[in-house]
């Protein structure tokens, strides 16, 4: 699509998109919003590598010029415009989470990546509201989110995705910072009290 849109003139036509889902997790009533930070990460360090142009050029059909390739090389999303819902927040089905607005080729690359790191940390995010829903506030949960996940980052995310679904203890101990920027100040092995759900 990138070259069709190089190829046909149109790389600073302006689009928008919104990022939205069509069903809550779980068959719930609910999902809490999870995955901005990534996203903003995401677009501050977008580009194309040398490696990446490399294998783009070994990779796409004989005959692509090479003046897309160094197109490629120079993009970034730095006049891509994201308007997001707090992160945390209770959404539902079909309401924008996420507004992305710009060049019609950049976004339209943002795209997969965007809903990847948006879906995995709401999913995480809403299971550990769900978990907290059932124990109720006087009850610590504690998650071993690395000890399950597929690959370390999965992990870590889950750890953290934990703490917006308000779980109180990370095995995890560098994840101890993280937690107190979701409210947590306790300390990292505050286990005096058995009344702890592990997750």
């Amino acid at each position: 699509m990138a070259y069709a849109y190089w190829k046909s003139g149109k790389t600073e036509d302006q689009s928008v998109f919104d990022l939205f889902f069509r069903a809550n997790p779980f068959q719930g009533e609910f999902t809490i919003f999870a995955g901005l930070e990534e996203c903003l990460k995401f677009l501050e360090n977008f580009h194309y590598s040398d490696g990446d142009i490399e294998y783009l050029k070994q990779t796409l059909p004989d005959g692509i010029e090479d003046e897309f390739f160094e197109y490629l090389s120079q993009l970034t999303a730095k006049d891509v415009i994201l308007q997001a819902i707090e992160e945390g927040s209770v959404v539902f089905p079909r309401v924008p989470l996420i507004k992305v607005e710009g060049p019609l080729i950049v976004v339209q690359l943002l795209e997969t990546t965007l809903l990847t790191l948006v879906n995995y940390a709401s999913l995480m995010a809403t299971n550990a509201a769900r978990y907290r829903m059932v124990a109720g506030k006087n009850i610590k949960l504690l998650e071993f989110g690395l000890r399950r996940a597929q690959g370390p980052d999965g992990g870590l995310s889950a750890s953290k995705y934990s703490f917006v679904g308000e779980f109180n203890v990370s095995v995890l101990m560098f994840m101890m910072g993280e937690k107190k920027k979701c409210g947590e100040n306790r300390e990292s092995h505050d286990f005096h009290s058995m009344d702890l759900l592990v997750y």
